[in-house]
């Protein structure tokens, strides 16, 4: 598979190709701060509206599971504008929802087809020199990363000063104008012939045959399912006492996790010089040590945002050195390669917010805390399995 062109230099598209990313990834978490004022339009149970971030967060994992792995074998350039047109179709069904069930109908179509994201990242490192791919995947994870984060304070401000809803229709409008602009701007790359079953026939080989994708699948999944964790809780432990903040100042809140999300480009460059395993490990701690903050946070505004930080920089870390490490594995499988990894990862993130919700009804924001950091010692587990291996196959290489 040759690479047509180098748009590592072409700053223009690649700030497209970032904003792109974060508005697809973003529409999947505008209700994680308003749970509270969904729950009082539809008046629904707090715990089923809780539900609507899952709902998210599964369909998406399915249109990363079987829509993603189409990206190696069909024109890109028309198919991402085409998702992201479903994706604002499920946007729009949002902003038009009369009841919960409604609501969830769109969230999920948005979920399936906001995958677009995930076949721009591997597009743009089949369009840029090798040694800069960790760098250029981090641009654009970064932008990734701040839609979501901007996404969350936007729909949180927009509750307050309008309704629930608007941020539905202007993330709709946006969608449409950018998927217009990508159509004519994209690069043209080439694919390969396989048809629709063999794909995944494919997808199970790459499973036995890359052991490293296997790990760092689980470790991204866990590390995730952490930060899901918050995802799911945020809005019911801030809107209540002894905080009571409303929407706008929890959608504020989360800003704070932005220079988590601005290190990933500063991650991938690091990744390229070959520290993913200090940069790993260094995440993992980072996101342990958030867990306590985050326990003390319980009752002090300060710690809560403190360890929110903490666990976005962490969660940036390890995601841009296990995406620098599985698309260094086989280029001509990275839409395959990617839909295994961030298959497992947003499974792992659906698992993480039903975990929270059921921590947060069984045992409180201690239980919560306490599921958040087995979570990351379980990535530390697989990070050690990794590393291993890791170490395994250079020494074979070299005798």
């Amino acid at each position: 598979m040759n690479t047509p062109m180098d748009i590592s230099h072409n700053k223009a598209l690649l700030m497209l190709m970032a904003v792109a990313c974060g508005l697809c990834a973003g529409a999947n978490y505008y209700c994680q701060p308003l749970i509270s004022s969904i729950q009082h339009s539809f008046h629904a149970p707090q715990s089923q509206v809780a539900l609507t971030v899952t709902f998210a967060q599964m369909s998406y994992a399915l249109g990363l599971l079987f829509i993603v792995p189409l990206g190696d074998i069909v024109n890109k350039t028309k198919f991402i504008p085409l998702l992201m047109l479903g994706a604002a179709i499920g946007l729009g069904i949002c902003a038009l929802s009369v009841n919960l069930p409604m609501l969830w109908a769109g969230t999920i179509i948005a979920g399936l087809f906001s995958v677009a994201a995930q076949i721009l990242i591997p597009l743009v490192t089949l369009a840029v020199r090798p040694e800069k791919i960790g760098e250029t995947v981090g641009f654009l994870m970064s932008g990734l990363l701040v839609g979501i984060l901007l996404s969350t304070s936007l729909s949180g401000l927009l509750s307050n000063l309008i309704h629930w809803k608007m941020i539905y229709i202007l993330s709709t409008i946006l969608m449409l104008v950018i998927a217009a602009i990508l159509m004519r701007q994209l690069p043209h790359v080439s694919t390969t012939r396989m048809s629709y079953s063999s794909i995944f026939r494919s997808m199970g080989q790459l499973l036995q045959k890359e052991r490293r994708l296997v790990y760092r699948a689980f470790i991204g999944g866990c590390v995730f399912a952490a930060m899901s964790i918050l995802f799911s809780t945020i809005a019911m432990l801030l809107t209540a006492p002894p905080f009571s903040l409303a929407d706008v100042w929890v959608g504020v809140l989360t800003l704070i996790g932005v220079f988590g999300a601005l290190s990933t480009q500063w991650v991938g460059k690091w990744a390229d010089r070959g520290y993913n395993a200090k940069l790993t490990w260094a995440g993992c701690s980072i996101m342990a040590l958030s867990w306590l903050l985050l326990y003390l946070g319980g009752h002090s505004l300060i710690s809560y945002t403190l360890g929110y930080g903490l666990i976005s920089l962490g969660l940036a870390m390890v995601h841009s050195c296990n995406q620098n490490i599985i698309f260094q594995l086989n280029p001509a499988a990275r839409s395959r390669i990617n839909s295994i990894y961030m298959t497992a990862y947003f499974i792992g993130g659906a698992c993480g917010s039903a975990l929270g919700v059921y921590a947060w009804h069984h045992g409180g924001w201690a239980t919560v805390c306490l599921t958040g950091l087995g979570l990351i010692a379980a990535a530390a587990f697989f990070a050690l399995l990794d590393q291993g291996y890791y170490r395994r196959q250079v020494q074979r290489k070299q005798r």
